[in-house]
Formats: structure tokens, sequence, C-alpha cells
């Protein structure tokens, strides 16, 4: 009859029987105690914090201000900013669709995007002197409306919500793309981006936009925090944050650019 005992069972599995000298007691003691089967250990990932999104939005932010003030004083072409718009675009998509938490991709497409902000900044300020602050101002203080009505939970982000709000941003971008094809037929498009009521609403639909997917972000974020993700998801959230704040910044220029005088 075969002994359960695991000191037996474990000896004989490696030697195939008693091959040496009869083992004491106190050696068969410390057989029995040690493990017949220890797994191996893995190092415990660290969940995602608040901090962790704070850091990695300054990173992504400050790569992406660091490029724009390079492309301004510099005085990078705008074609060459044309290119980098379509590189930012391409790479912001690949993060977008991919859900990447990949520190170079989401920090490249921070710097590409960069440059062509800076760009195009450096031209509407040239046109309209103190246009770019007030833009900046427009957008942090967007950013900052949204975070108190998030935080008082004025507004909730609920899948109604969601709903409504992902199928304004389709309309949205598909009245875009029908404006830009009329604009090859007749001068203005439809109208959507000239000094006009049309164009006004249709800016402040896209700011109100901007400012849904601001409240989506900070929804992430904190289901994320409470739901344990990974560290590395806070890469995520940072790229998710710069583009809201991107599409926001653009569209309060174009706004303010409506209003301001170029004299």
């Amino acid at each position: 009859m075969e002994s359960k005992n695991p000191v037996f069972t474990r000896s004989r599995r490696q030697t195939g029987g008693w091959a040496g000298p009869t083992p004491s007691p106190d050696q068969l003691q410390n057989m029995y105690d040690s493990p017949s089967y220890a797994p191996p250990t893995r190092p415990a990932s660290r969940t995602m914090t608040l901090d962790d999104v704070v850091v990695r939005g300054f990173l992504t932010l400050g790569a992406l201000v660091v490029a724009a003030a390079a492309a301004w004083i510099l005085q990078v072409p705008p074609m060459v900013a044309i290119g980098a718009a379509i590189v930012a675009l391409i790479l912001g998509l690949i993060a977008s669709f991919t859900m990447s938490t990949n520190p170079a991709l989401i920090l490249g497409y921070a710097i590409f995007e960069g440059v062509f902000l800076g760009t195009i900044s450096r031209l509407f300020e040239g046109m309209i002197s103190g246009i770019v602050l007030q833009a900046v101002l427009g957008t942090a203080f967007a950013f900052g409306a949204v975070l108190t009505v998030y935080s008082l939970r004025i507004i909730r982000v609920t899948p109604k919500l969601v709903k409504f709000g992902m199928a304004a941003a389709i309309a949205a971008l598909g009245l875009l793309l029908v404006n830009f094809i009329v604009g090859f037929f007749n001068a203005g498009g439809l109208g959507l981006r000239t000094d006009s009521p049309m164009g006004w609403i249709f800016s402040i639909a896209m700011i109100l936009i901007g400012c849904f997917f601001l409240l989506l972000d900070f929804d992430s974020i904190e289901q994320g925090v409470k739901q344990g993700a990974p560290e590395k998801f806070a890469w995520q959230c940072a790229f998710g944050l710069t583009l809201s704040l991107v599409w926001i910044y653009l569209e309060v220029l174009r706004f303010i650019s409506y209003f301001s005088s170029s004299d």
C-alpha cells in the first residue's frame, strides 16, 4: 500500500526509491514541514491612482506645449505643420482604437500635435493680437467648469448621456465632412466655418461636444481608480484629456476669431 505522506511521495518521485541512507527523525520533520511545491511568485502590479493620471497628464501636456513653443519660435512652415497634424491624427487614431498605454505613442502624438498647434496659433496671433492668450484662458475656463460640474454631480455620466453625446459628435463630424466636400463647389461650403450666425452656432456646438468628451475623461479616470485599473492605464487617461483639450482650444480659437478685430 502506497503511503500518502508527502515526504515519501516526493522522495520516491525524485529518486525512484530509497537510494541513500535512512534519514534521521529531524531530517524527516524538516522534509515534512517544507512545502512540496512552491508556486513562482509574481510581483503584484500596482493599481492606478489619481496622482498617476496627474503626473502623466502633465508630461503629455508638457510635451505638447514645448513642441508648440518650439514650432512658434522656429516659425515652422504651414506645410510642415499640416504634415505634423496628419502624423498626429494617425497616432491619435491608433491610440484611441487600440486603447494603447504606450508612452512613446502618446508622447509622440503630443509632440506632433504641438507642432501643428504652435504654427496655427502663430498664424492666428499674427492676424489678431492677443487671441492665443484668450483661447488658452477660454480652454482653462472650460476645463475648470466641466471639472466643477462633474465633481458636484450636477451632470452625471449615464448611458443615455453617452448615447446622445456620441450621436451628436458623429453628426458634427459628418457635417464637417459634407461642408468640406461642398466647399469644392461653393465658397464657404455649408457656412459651418464662416463668420456667420450658422458658423457661430456650429462653433458653440463643437465646444460643447469637446466639453462632453472632457466629462467622459473625468468619468473614465474616476472609474479606473475605483475599479483598480493597472497603473499604465493612466497614460490612456492622459491621452484622452489632451485630446479633449486640443479640441476645445481649436474651437475656442476659431470662435474668438469671429468677434475679434484684426486691426
